[in-house]
């Protein structure tokens, strides 16, 4: 056992005899937050007739870290694909309520959807490098949004990989294949992807699920730099990561928001019953 698993091993153990408090079902914004950079109020999504979420409001500080955890199937991925409305590619689906952007709908009809995404990052649970080089990779969204002249593409591409942790392993094959790179590897290449763009938030859907012990370690650390000049919201079925690097944790069940607060409370004394049976292993 890791010593990260006994540190919170110990407070999991010691929530088993507390009594839940009860609160309301839904937090909007923990105590103790900065100025406000994402904010669901009172979100619906539907994928045709069926509904996935239901009156979800939460409020994402910015440049911080915040965890969205819960079983497979609550609702939790598509939440963050709300964020940057990467779910209008699927078809007949439908958002009700607002999700606000430094105060500004995001679904309103009048914006930018390809501004949107490039203010909003988002980095899929499984890597997904385009077959060019490792230097085109990183390139590839500057050259398609027009940003910065082609003699300043190189220092552009050189700070997002030192950004995202990986120039030094990369910076002498920068022409070969992206495909030629490691797992752990190609994630942090296709961060360095989002990041070339300069977003505001970064969205992680399960950046490290497929990784080794190793390189989830560096994606963890990363995601950790990272905080301090972007606000970033990760989705994570791995409870012990969201203890690691985030400093808020929503919990979704059934596609409702049942819980959101500081990650250390979550984790040692959590508001809701159904919260501490999940994050102690009772059901998953």
């Amino acid at each position: 056992m890791t010593t990260e698993t006994m540190t919170i091993a110990e407070p999991v153990k010691s929530a088993l005899l507390r009594p839940a408090v009860p609160v309301p079902p839904a937090a909007v914004e923990p105590a103790e937050v900065g100025a406000i950079r994402v904010e669901a109020v009172r979100l619906d999504f539907f994928y045709g007739k069926s509904q996935a979420l239901f009156d979800v409001s939460i409020a994402v500080p910015e440049k911080s870290v915040t965890a969205l955890i819960g079983p497979s199937g609550c609702g939790k991925s598509t939440f963050l694909r709300c964020l940057n409305r990467m779910n209008d590619l699927i078809p007949d689906t439908r958002v009700e309520g607002r999700v606000l952007l430094d105060g500004e709908d995001i679904y309103e009809g009048s914006v930018d959807v390809v501004g949107l995404r490039r203010r909003v990052g988002l980095v899929f649970q499984k890597s997904n490098p385009f077959p060019k080089s490792i230097f085109e990779n990183v390139a590839y969204g500057l050259r398609i949004n027009g940003i910065g002249r082609r003699s300043e593409l190189p220092e552009r591409v050189e700070n997002a990989l030192k950004r995202a942790a990986l120039w030094e392993e990369v910076k002498d094959r920068l022409r070969t294949p992206a495909l030629s790179l490691s797992g752990g590897q190609q994630q942090r290449l296709c961060i360095a992807r989002a990041l070339a763009v300069e977003p505001e938030v970064l969205l992680m859907d399960e950046p490290a699920s497929a990784l080794d012990p190793i390189a989830t370690q560096k994606i963890e650390e990363l995601i950790w730099e990272l905080k301090t000049a972007y606000t970033i919201v990760i989705v994570t079925h791995n409870m012990q990561q969201a203890a690691r690097v985030s400093e808020r944790t929503a919990f979704f069940m059934m596609g409702r928001l049942v819980e959101y607060d500081r990650t250390d409370k979550i984790f040692t004394n959590p508001g809701q019953r159904v919260t501490e049976d999940y994050i102690t292993g009772r059901f998953g």
